[in-house]
């Protein structure tokens, strides 16, 4: 009876994990429209808009794990024979939801830049950035490796 309680802990546990490697972690900086570049890979133009973005972070599972971890021993500690069981897999479902709910409250929203330039030949590009430090909207600037430089 042992054994099948833990191989049940162990599967859900393996799953739980499984989904958290899944998601995809968030990007510090993307360029949303590739600027049209310079034979030297370089290009000019003024910066247009600077826009802050919200963006939801993502949680990285490790709040589902340990819930679903705790969940599955406190659980287990209840009942005997199959109620046993029924309440160990009940803890790491409800562990898990648990959580991953503490997790998502701990991580806040960010705020990212949404620098728009426009680009010497007449298009738009926009980039996302952390930080921007004092960039203002009709600087001057050079593009280059997907990077803004004042000019």
């Amino acid at each position: 009876m042992m054994s099948r309680t833990l191989s049940l802990v162990g599967s859900l546990s393996a799953l739980a994990l499984i989904a958290a490697c899944s998601a995809n972690p968030p990007r510090n900086e993307a360029v949303v429209n590739p600027p049209a570049v310079t034979s030297q890979g370089i290009t000019f133009g003024n910066v247009s808009n600077i826009e802050i973005v919200q963006v939801a972070n993502r949680t990285s599972g490790g709040g589902a794990i340990l819930g679903a971890v705790i969940g599955g021993v406190l659980g287990n500690q209840v009942g005997g024979g199959s109620g046993r069981t029924a309440a160990t897999a009940v803890g790491v479902v409800g562990g898990a939801v648990i959580g991953n709910q503490v997790e998502q409250r701990k991580k806040r929203d960010g705020e990212i830049y949404r620098v728009s330039v426009r680009l010497d030949t007449g298009s738009i590009a926009q980039f996302d950035f952390q930080q921007i430090n004092d960039l203002r909207v009709g600087d001057r600037i050079k593009v280059q490796d997907g990077q803004l430089y004042r000019i």
